[in-house]
């Protein structure tokens, strides 16, 4: 038997010696009952990692036991207080047969008052748990392992998203704890229905991603082709939920984005109350969120805050200015090179007066405004905060003036790239703003070698695009077509409240009523006196 024994020991270190990253060894590499082998197992398995603490004590009954953390992902002091002090106290008061020799499992019962921990029974078991700021503990005489949770959590505050800043709505954001984030979904939807599957992605990063959709609410379908798209995923990290953005959205050679990222939990509550789903990955403080619709990208937080004929000016502004981000310098290129009949003949003069000095024709001198123009916002997002914002300005002001100057732009193709600038601007959604800027240099190269017409096949293809464009296979251009009334109420503009009393019918198809019957402006306002 001790042969035997002595066999299985040296079997379970060669397993960790020759593959224990391969899956196949997983369930070949149990613990032993010798405390040794599994410390020399452990050993083998981190020999290179010189955080890993390997702490060897003595329990109350005298029997060996290990300690085995990494330092830094553990709280020492709590290990202390609530692990060692526990298991080694006993040994000064007079102790009973019956506490003599425990199982490591009751040990745990008993001594450790921990309220998260888990047995552990194999070594890759007992790394995976290491590795997450468990506390491993051995026992010398018990092939069972205890894993205590002590983890020691530095993590951001809850901040208000500089990328979504509102003047009017809540002030929280997400930070790069999942179960911070999962929090502050649940303190806005504290409801049963709210459904969160978690699930681990990434051999090596083993990285939590946890799928929040409220149940009743949004469309199964949906939902299971989530699943099935999540369960393809093959990869050996998940860094930031970026990475499962590119790997699960219908058309990744779109530049259109289908999967809306956004830090802040009131709008992911709200687009659950719509019918969509949510997807949180820990150590990212951007939730995903999906289906969305075109649309979408043009809307802001805080339209749902104020009042709906403010908000429906602003995203008529924001429609008009999506206009001249994507189309106003084609525009001008177009006319000033194969149009100039178009322009009146006092602005014509004025143009072709600022033009006389220009050696480039109109396209070269557009894509080069443009393509300094995005240096240079570039640049102002990678400096530092303190300078970044001053260079940028003080850098297109310069720049700007120093080409009038040198005669190498015109002053109008300037206020042309200036306005588009900050129309681009305008544009709430910076995933959506990236794709208008995009399209807007083939847009001008079109419109410099055939004029207006290659300005509207561009536009026709863009179009042709978004038609078959799909989000989790919903339509992109929904609820314009397919026309969907209840949805169209908060497209272009956003109805009253008291109106929208129905879900968008593309996002969900069971429970669609969020408001009742009494709620309309007749029904629940009292009549006055008539005096």
């Amino acid at each position: 038997m001790f042969r035997r024994r002595k066999a299985k020991d040296r079997y379970a270190l060669e397993t960790i010696r020759h593959g224990l990253s391969s899956d196949r060894f997983y369930n070949k590499a149990p613990l032993s009952k010798r405390l040794g082998v599994n410390i020399d197992s452990f050993r083998t398995v981190f020999h290179k990692a010189s955080d890993i603490v390997f702490y060897q004590f003595t329990l109350y009954d005298n029997r060996d036991a290990c300690l085995i953390y990494c330092e830094g992902m553990a709280d020492s002091q709590h290990i202390d207080a609530y692990i060692l002090q526990p298991l080694t106290r006993a040994k000064i008061t007079k102790i009973q047969d019956s506490e003599r020799n425990l199982p490591t499992k009751e040990l745990q019962k008993v001594y450790l008052a921990i309220s998260e921990s888990m047995e552990v029974k194999t070594i890759p078991e007992g790394i995976d748990a290491i590795m997450r700021g468990y506390v491993l503990l051995l026992v010398n005489g018990d092939s069972t392992a205890i894993g205590s949770s002590i983890v020691k959590r530095k993590e951001r505050g809850i901040e208000e998203p500089n990328t979504e800043a509102v003047i009017r709505g809540p002030r929280e954001g997400f930070n790069e704890n999942i179960g911070t984030s999962i929090s502050l979904v649940r303190r806005r939807l504290p409801t049963p229905d709210l459904i969160v599957e978690s699930q681990e992605i990434g051999l090596y990063t083993k990285t939590s991603v946890a799928i929040l959709y409220i149940e009743g609410i949004a469309d199964p379908e949906v939902i299971e082709e989530l699943h099935k798209r999540l369960e393809r995923l093959e990869m050996d990290s998940v860094i930031d939920s970026g990475y499962l953005e590119e790997l699960i959205e219908d058309n990744p050679f779109s530049p259109f984005p289908q999967i809306q990222n956004t830090e802040r939990p009131d709008v992911v509550a709200a687009s659950l109350l719509e019918g969509k789903f949510a997807i949180l990955t820990d150590g990212s403080p951007f939730a995903l969120l999906a289906p969305i619709n075109l649309w979408m990208s043009l809307q802001a937080a805080e339209d749902y805050y104020e009042r709906y004929l403010i908000v429906s000016s602003l995203r008529l502004l924001r429609y008009l200015f999506l206009n001249f981000a994507l189309l106003l310098p084609a525009l001008y290129v177009a006319i000033t090179t194969f149009h100039q009949e178009m322009l009146p003949t006092k602005l014509l003069l004025s143009v072709a007066a600022a033009r006389e000095v220009t050696p480039l024709p109109a396209v070269a001198e557009a894509l080069i405004m443009e393509i300094t123009f995005e240096a240079l916002r570039e640049a102002g997002v990678r400096l530092p905060k303190t300078v970044g914002s001053a260079i940028s300005i003080v850098g297109a002001l310069v720049i700007g003036q120093a080409a009038v100057a040198a005669g190498i732009a015109s002053a109008p193709m300037v206020i042309i790239v200036s306005i588009t600038g900050i129309a681009s601007f305008c544009i709430p959604r910076f995933n959506f703003a990236i794709s208008i800027r995009m399209l807007r240099f083939p847009l001008i190269i079109l419109a410099g070698t055939i004029g207006l017409f290659g300005v509207v096949v561009g536009v026709l293809a863009i179009a042709i695009h978004l038609c078959s464009l799909r989000s989790f296979g919903k339509p992109y251009l929904s609820p314009v077509t397919p026309f969907n009334g209840s949805g169209f109420l908060d497209t272009f503009v956003r109805s009253p409240r008291w109106a929208m009393g129905k879900r968008p019918m593309e996002y969900s198809k069971a429970n669609r009523r969020r408001l009742g019957d009494g709620m309309t402006p007749k029904r629940r306002l009292p009549k006055q006196n008539q005096t």
